[in-house]
């Protein structure tokens, strides 16, 4: 066989400075030219140059020093690698620069420096020989054994990886097929070296290069053992998923190990694979089941909510007898600050099951719900399976916070979302679109708290077992404020119960003059501004008693003077009393007025009902029960009837139909106009008025109020000033039922009435009503306007004759 010469570089090369790494003879680099002399090396030798050997450069390493001086020329590592520039790429943002892919050749050494600038050139010696390798024995007879001992420990050492891998595979092949003399070089290219292992190697002359190489291969297992894909592998095969996810695992595992680190694919299939190794599918709390424990728990955090707290000790009974008992979705409704969030709160405790609460309240895209699919940026699961990955167990307590208040947009209806997640029949195979696999969700209890069932899509409602918790009584606030909400203030603001007594006359005070809801949250924060202004006025006596301390020390030391000047100042308000320590503050009816200020609500039942024309109905709405005023007046006119104060098309029919029996009933009742006549819209105009007049109204259940306001003001009778109604009415008389009884009940109760009229078929509504409201209130059971009218007038209201509606139709 022809023997091959060897081919020499160039005696003189410019020199490429690179501090990105170190290229080896055999290897592909890009590096980056962003410097003064590299710039003007790439301007002068590639762009302009037409040789061959313009193309060929000498590559030295270089660590750049912060202390020197960036005009000189740094140290320079006296081994370099001679390279042929491959490609030239240039940017001029965010400043100019160039991207050189250049291929190593052989070893060369710098023998002087001739110039430094604009760029170095030096004189340099090939340490190599450059030639096309033949296909033949004689390479290996000179690099001898230590070179075949090399191939041979680098075969051992690939075959112990994993061969399905193609980057693995081709790596096994590329020893067969190089040359030995170019194996040390390519494989320290190749595998995971740092620039100090490299110019190690890089100084070693050819026939001795491999010695170090066993090493270095030996670090590359090691380092391959603690890799993070590797161990995120170890992750997938020992998190005992299902079988599916298991296998799109090991399939996304496969693809990342192909990918270069540098894609952006890369990221978003290691956080996928992250988050399916976070996510608990198969980790699990022990539910607690005693259920006196619970039942205690309960009675202990919560006051008054019977039905709600007899559900759930109700599920803790069938969870001790049925394992595997899938979790009721339940739904809490009820006006705000009656404590369903904290209810959820406490029914994860009594269990002992973690705790996750989702705000819907404006959620309009159903990925919050499913989740992005991943072909989106910035994708990531929804707030289900984001929910499990924080709590870190399959088994929480889901709380589903404000669920009427789910929005709709182009990006979906997050409310048709939730039926997967709310099925009891579906949910164990639920699917975010960013997970794409199934997850089963039949162990989560979901509570979900709503104050109105009126926004939630009928289906969606469908799925839920509605408990409804609604306002509390006069008692049970009282009982709540000095139980729950006195001591959590007290805490709040740094006081004690010796400082400050709050009786149980000045808490039913702030109850009925100072606020008005369902709730409590009004009086928490009446309560806290009690807390705040007696905690200004223990600090004052705090720092009155420290300046007599020293008063009284000055006086013993015989400094009079002293003592004058440290006379303390007046203090307004309860602390002129000037109260030891010792003694409480009493918060009693004045202390009220000075710190809250005066009532914002007081009984005006009687004052408004003072003439005719007017009456009370009872209204419901998202915040609870409330009373409601009807006011009418007749006037000379053209028998129009006008309505104001916010009504929706409901309450306005109510009125058409008020007048409308009225009218037909006119004789009976001896109702009649101004003139006399039994016509009431004979040349006569009615307005009917709703107070609040910014406040929007709708419903039927007014009916029965609106016709005993109009017969009060056509009959010149007034109205009982301790009666309230409620109740939808027909064109014949009837009285039919309407729903929210209890608030609206409790409404009347708090605005100190005594008399309810409801719709007959309402009766059964009452067992929800507390025994002492029911003992403080008289009702009256209406089946027709008959018996509205008798109950809400002294005396009632007598017709000449019954109509055939009155004979039970």
């Amino acid at each position: 066989m022809s023997s091959v010469s060897p081919i020499q570089i160039p005696s003189r090369l410019p020199l490429l400075l690179t501090h990105e790494g170190v290229l080896l003879p055999g290897s592909t680099m890009r590096t980056s030219v962003d410097t003064a002399r590299n710039l003007q090396l790439v301007r002068s030798r590639l762009l302009k140059g037409t040789s061959l050997q313009s193309t060929i450069l000498g590559v030295i390493p270089n660590t750049p020093d912060p202390a020197s001086d960036a005009q000189d020329l740094p140290p320079l590592h006296r081994i370099g690698t001679a390279a042929l520039a491959v490609q030239v790429v240039g940017s001029n943002w965010p400043k100019p620069h160039y991207t050189l892919l250049v291929t190593g050749l052989c070893r060369f050494q710098i023998v002087q420096v001739l110039k430094e600038k604009p760029y170095p050139v030096a004189e340099v010696e090939q340490l190599d020989r450059l030639e096309e390798f033949p296909h033949s024995g004689r390479t290996r007879e000179e690099l001898g054994e230590l070179s075949e001992q090399f191939y041979k420990y680098a075969v051992q050492l690939v075959e112990m990886l994993d061969m399905s891998v193609p980057a693995v595979a081709k790596l096994r092949r590329l020893l067969d097929s190089l040359p030995r003399e170019a194996l040390p070089d390519i494989l320290t290219s190749i595998i995971r070296t740092s620039n100090k292992e490299k110019l190690q190697v890089i100084a070693i002359r050819p026939t001795r290069r491999a010695m170090p190489l066993p090493g270095i291969l030996e670090d590359e297992e090691e380092e391959e053992e603690n890799d993070d894909i590797v161990m995120l592998e170890k992750k997938i095969r020992a998190s005992h998923m299902p079988e599916q996810a298991h296998r799109v695992c090991l399939k996304e595992i496969r693809r990342l190990k192909k990918m270069p680190q540098s894609m952006p694919e890369y990221a978003l299939t290691r956080n996928y694979l992250e988050l399916m190794v976070e996510l608990p599918w198969n980790k699990s709390t022990t539910d607690r089941l005693d259920i006196r424990a619970a039942r205690a728990l309960l009675d202990s955090d919560h006051y008054a909510m019977e039905k709600l707290k007899k559900r759930v000790l109700e599920y803790l009974a069938v969870r001790q007898l049925k394992s595997d008992l899938k979790g009721p979705i339940l739904c809490f409704v009820g006006p705000p600050g009656v404590g369903k969030t904290s209810v959820g709160r406490s029914v994860a405790k009594t269990l002992g099951r973690e705790f996750h609460r989702i705000a819907l309240g404006g959620v309009c895209d159903q990925s919050d719900i499913r989740g992005h699919r991943r072909t989106y940026v910035g994708s990531m699961p929804g707030r289900i399976i984001n929910g499990l990955k924080t709590v870190a167990v399959n088994n929480p307590v889901f709380l589903l916070d404000e669920v009427d208040k789910l929005g709709k947009s182009l990006q979906g209806d997050p409310a048709a979302a939730l039926l997967e997640v709310l099925d009891p029949e579906q949910n164990h195979n639920f699917t975010d679109h960013y997970l794409n696999v199934a997850f089963d969700l039949s162990q989560v209890l979901f509570i979900a708290t709503a104050n109105t069932t009126a926004t939630i899509p009928p289906a969606l409602l469908d799925r839920m077992e509605i408990i409804q918790v609604p306002g509390y009584t006069q008692e049970e606030k009282i009982e709540i404020a000095h139980r729950h909400l006195i001591p959590k203030q007290l805490g709040q603001h740094g006081l004690t119960p010796q400082q400050v007594q709050i009786p149980q006359v000045t808490t039913l005070d702030i109850i009925t003059r100072y606020t008005r809801e369902a709730g409590v949250r009004s009086l928490d924060r009446k309560l806290g501004a009690i807390c705040r202004a007696v905690a200004v006025k223990v600090a004052e006596g705090q720092h009155k008693d420290a300046r007599l301390d020293r008063a009284d020390a000055a006086e013993a030391e015989g400094c009079r003077e002293h003592v004058l000047d440290s006379k303390p100042e007046a203090l307004g308000g309860t602390a002129d009393l000037g109260l030891p320590p010792e003694m409480p503050i009493l918060i009693d009816s004045h202390a009220l007025k000075d710190i809250l200020g005066p009532p914002m609500y007081e009984l005006e039942v009687s004052e408004r009902l003072s003439q005719p024309g007017v009456a009370i109905g009872l209204a419901w709405s998202p915040l609870g029960g409330e009373i409601m005023f009807v006011e009418a007046s007749r006037m000379d006119g053209e028998g129009q009837l006008t309505l104001t104060g916010q009504l929706g098309d409901v309450m306005k029919e109510s009125a058409h139909l008020a007048i409308s029996w009225l009218r037909s009933n006119a004789k009976r009742y001896h109702l009649t106009n101004a003139s006399g006549g039994f016509d009431l819209l004979d040349n006569t105009d009615i307005h009917l008025h709703f107070p609040a007049g910014a406040v929007t109204k709708d419903g039927p259940s007014a009916g029965v109020t609106i016709v005993t306001c109009l017969a009060s003001l056509f009959s010149g009778r007034l109205v009982r000033s301790d009666v309230a109604m409620t109740g939808e009415i027909t064109l014949r008389g009837l009285v039919l039922p309407v729903g929210g009884i209890k608030d609206k009940v409790l409404a009347a109760h708090r605005a100190g009435l005594k008399r309810v009229i409801l719709p007959q078929r309402n009766e059964k509504d009452l067992e929800e009503i507390p025994g002492n409201v029911r003992q403080d209130l008289s009702f009256v059971t209406a089946g027709c306007l008959d018996d509205v009218l008798n109950a809400a007038f002294d005396g009632g209201f007598a017709a000449t004759s019954s109509p055939l509606v009155n004979s039970k139709l």
